[in-house]
């Protein structure tokens, strides 16, 4: 799915930013540009004076999230209960830079973590809350699943060929045959709900953390309009045990849309643990405590 940016990230660097600021916000020129402390991969983000940042995708495939962002963010901020990114201005291409760009306010707040947060239960309700608040923007308009979200909000039968990919490269690896069956309920579970709001990336380092407590969700680049099945992988990505549970009960949602995000997360899980099993054992252990907590709680068939 990833997709490898041209001349490694594109040619982005302080020097480009600053450039393209010049020639087309020329009120903005002469304030420092200084990379963020943790960057992305869709896009590489500069922080601009001190209440501003620059965010540039880093190839073709992740230009369409600057326009949806760009429309939609503003018409959904004033809805949802914690902050989102501000956009300020879109900046064209130039500069030797192929691609529209654009300006957000400054957030405060570090990525999250379980070891920067001080209620993970709180914090996982404070999330719930935030999403089901985003499941309740209206949708007029709003731009339905597929390409642009990478697929998020769709099926996750999209990535049936990649997940029996995975599945047979892991077949010494893990448990393929409850893998199978976990990836097959959700396949089954199919949705047929009314389409709403979903984030599409909703892990720890689009989370950001103020004192503790989360205070903005940042990245909206794969959201839009669909099944929100794909917003719940972060049960087993950051949360477990009692977080876990808090989440589970304070965002509600059907046993086919867990089923479904059961499917989300093992598919994710295997992808990357296919690619790292050989050459990065952290990673991978990362990736395999996910999975068993998958396959753990579809064996169960009820939560806790």
């Amino acid at each position: 799915m990833a997709i490898t940016p041209p001349d490694g990230r594109a040619g982005i660097d302080a020097s480009l930013v600053r450039r393209l600021i010049a020639a087309q916000f020329p009120q903005w020129a002469g304030l420092p540009v200084v990379p963020v402390e943790a960057d992305g991969w869709d896009n590489r983000t500069y922080r601009l004076g001190d209440d501003m940042t620059v965010r540039l995708p880093t190839a073709e495939g992740y230009v369409p999230a600057v326009e949806k962002e760009c429309a939609w963010l503003p018409r959904l901020a004033p809805s949802l209960p914690l902050a989102v990114p501000t956009v300020l201005a879109k900046g064209a291409p130039g500069e030797g830079y192929p691609f529209p760009w654009s300006v957000r306010g400054w957030l405060d707040g570090r990525t999250s973590s379980p070891g920067r947060v001080a209620d993970l239960p709180g914090f996982a309700v404070a999330l719930a809350g935030f999403l089901l608040a985003l499941q309740r923007c209206d949708t007029t308009g709003g731009p339905a699943a597929g390409p642009h979200s990478w697929y998020r909000g769709a099926s996750p039968a999209h990535y049936d060929e990649e997940t029996r990919r995975c599945l047979a490269a892991l077949e010494d690896r893990l448990d393929t045959a409850r893998a199978t069956e976990v990836w097959e309920a959700a396949l089954a579970a199919e949705w047929r709900g009314t389409p709403v709001w979903f984030h599409g990336d909703v892990a720890s380092g689009n989370l950001l953390v103020t004192d503790g407590r989360l205070s903005a969700v940042i990245d909206f680049g794969t959201s839009g309009v669909g099944d929100p099945a794909c917003d719940l992988v972060i049960a087993w990505t950051m949360f477990s045990g009692e977080s876990r549970a808090a989440f589970r009960e304070a965002v509600g949602q059907d046993d086919g849309t867990w089923a479904r995000a059961r499917g989300w997360a093992l598919w994710k899980a295997m992808l990357v643990l296919s690619e790292c099993v050989d050459t990065d054992e952290a990673l991978a252990a990362v990736q395999r405590q996910v999975i068993d907590e998958v396959l753990a709680d579809h064996a169960r068939g009820t939560w806790y």
